[in-house]
């Protein structure tokens, strides 16, 4: 039996994320990806048209060229005040390949909503839920889209930059009156008793 340094090691077959891009624009000449660029943007990021990410997501997961079987995460952005206001942000992994993906749909404030990508990835269904429940963003779709962490009852969207940030003061003695601090009676404290053991 060989040492283990020696055990062969299966590679992932990597693809580069700008090969992605390409067999995207190749399989979906009609749609309008746009890259976006940046000292900041550290994954391949494409911005897609919402009334076309369901396929285009099928299709990055069913690819056996692409393989983007993990939505490891999805989240909103609110960019106030420009306009577009929303991002939903969709963070892919395709294990097979060894490559990490970026896609981001910009939605109106008028209009926040987009598809749920539930039916590709079951994972999103908490990440739709929690979107929607801080910002306010619809996935038309999803099969249970209500509020997954505030409570059913709660006004507002509290992730938005516009949220009143529903400000309290905590109670002190110093700003709250008639509030004191009692004095504990030392009296009543009684010494513990230890016990020793010999060894």
């Amino acid at each position: 039996m060989a040492p283990a340094s020696e055990a062969p090691v299966a590679a992932a077959s990597g693809i580069r994320p700008d090969q992605v891009e390409a067999r995207l624009r190749e399989r979906f000449p009609d749609v309008a990806f746009r890259r976006q660029e940046g000292e900041a943007v550290r994954d391949h990021t494409l911005y897609v048209p919402a009334g076309r990410l369901v396929e285009v997501c099928a299709f990055l997961r069913d690819d056996p060229e692409l393989a983007f079987t993990l939505l490891s995460w999805l989240g909103g952005v609110d960019l106030l005040p420009r306009e577009p206001r929303f991002e939903v942000v969709y963070h892919l992994l395709s294990i097979t390949h060894a490559t990490r993906l970026a896609l981001k749909v910009q939605l109106h404030e008028s209009d926040p909503r987009v598809p749920t990508v539930c039916g590709v990835w079951p994972t999103a269904n908490w990440h739709e839920r929690e979107t929607y429940d801080f910002y306010g963003i619809v996935f038309d779709g999803h099969p249970d889209l209500t509020r997954i962490l505030l409570p059913d009852d709660w006004e507002g969207w509290p992730l938005r930059k516009d949220s009143p940030l529903g400000y309290q003061e905590v109670a002190f003695t110093h700003n709250t009156p008639g509030r004191r601090v009692p004095t504990p009676d030392l009296t009543t404290l009684k010494p513990k008793k230890v016990r020793y053991r010999a060894h």
